[in-house]
Order: C-alpha cells, then sequence, then structure tokens
C-alpha cells in the first residue's frame, strides 16, 4: 500500500529529500504563499509546530504560485520570506505545482487520498469561491487544491487522515492534530 513515504520533495537549495525522513512523525502538509491573504496562518502554523513539535509533530510547507500568482519568488527566496516576515521554523520546501498535469507527485497523493468539503455559506468562504470562479474556477472542479493553505494531516505511518480548507478554524486543526498524537502515541 502506497503511502507519503514513497515521494521525494525537493529544498530551496536543491537537495532531493525522501519523504521517509519524517517516518513515524504526525505531519501537515501545507500548500503556502508569501502574498496571500492567508499569510496570518504561518503565524498559527507556527505555533503549532512549537506546542507539538517535541512530540513527533512536524509542518512542510510546499510553496505554490498557482493561486493568483501569490508567491512569485523561488524557494530559496520563500523560505528567507517565511523566517523574516512570519518566524516560520519548520521545514520550507521548493516552488512547486499543486493542480493540473504538472503538480508534484506528492500532492497528486494527497488529493486521491483525502476529500474537499464544500465551501460554506460564511462570507469568508463565499468570497474565496467567487475569486476562484473568477480567476481558476476549474480549482473548484474534483479534489483540486482551491487555494493556498490547504492542508494535509498524515498520520505516523504515512496515511491521510485529513484535508483542511484554508478557512477552516484553526482550533478544529488543532484538534486533529493532537488526537493524531494521541493515537500514535497509543501505538508506540
Amino acid at each position: 500500500m502506497m503511502s507519503i513515504y514513497d515521494f521525494l520533495v525537493k529544498k530551496p537549495n536543491g537537495e532531493i529529500l525522501s519523504m521517509l525522513t519524517y517516518q513515524n512523525k504526525t505531519i501537515l502538509i501545507v500548500n503556502t504563499a508569501n502574498h496571500c491573504r492567508f499569510t496570518y496562518q504561518f503565524e498559527d502554523l507556527q505555533r503549532l509546530y512549537e506546542k507539538f513539535k517535541d512530540q513527533g509533530f512536524v509542518i512542510l510547507g510546499f510553496p505554490s504560485n498557482q493561486f493568483a500568482e501569490q508567491n512569485p519568488e523561488d524557494g530559496t527566496e520563500t523560505e528567507k520570506m517565511c523566517k523574516m516576515n512570519f518566524g516560520v521554523t519548520f521545514p520550507i520546501f521548493e516552488v512547486i505545482d499543486v493542480n493540473g498535469e504538472d503538480a508534484h507527485p506528492l500532492f497528486q497523493y494527497l488529493k486521491e487520498q483525502a476529500n474537499c468539503r464544500e465551501f460554506g455559506i460564511d462570507f469568508e468562504e463565499k468570497m474565496l469561491k467567487s475569486k476562484i470562479q473568477e480567476i481558476h474556477p476549474h480549482f473548484l472542479d474534483g479534489k483540486n487544491i482551491r487555494w493556498n493553505f490547504t492542508k494535509f494531516l498524515v498520520d505516523a505511518d504515512g496515511q491521510v487522515l485529513k484535508r483542511f480548507e484554508p478557512t477552516d478554524s484553526i482550533i478544529d486543526l488543532e484538534n486533529a492534530v493532537e488526537e493524531a498524537l494521541k493515537t500514535a502515541s497509543n501505538i508506540q
């Protein structure tokens, strides 16, 4: 059976890294952007990382420029900006595509493993859906990543547990991380 450990990723310095590097950890994989209205989430993610990193938790940021060109920088510059502007210390990787035929294989796999939910009726989701319909309507099709800061929670065995949309609550995300860590510690 496939898992995220079957994939290779590239660091901003060009080094190729096996996802096996993160074996036995609970992982949150996030597609990010430096110039998005959701960049405030970097601070939430950093806080989450600091809270749980000593319990076998890691966040992996994968910048993408596919959403209204909100991350035009290369991986090295993106990594610097994340550290300088948002205090990010979790790993940031090379800029990738997350949708379409050039989507990184890891994100193709993640999308197949976790369903996206319909956007709700709150104002923020209505506004986001309207923007997506205007500039990238095909991103609303199927299991596509709809926007920056979509998150995938992966258990310590490399299996995708859940997908979180950019508008999902940080509290719900934190509770899911905590539950995944409890489950992992009970198994070990």
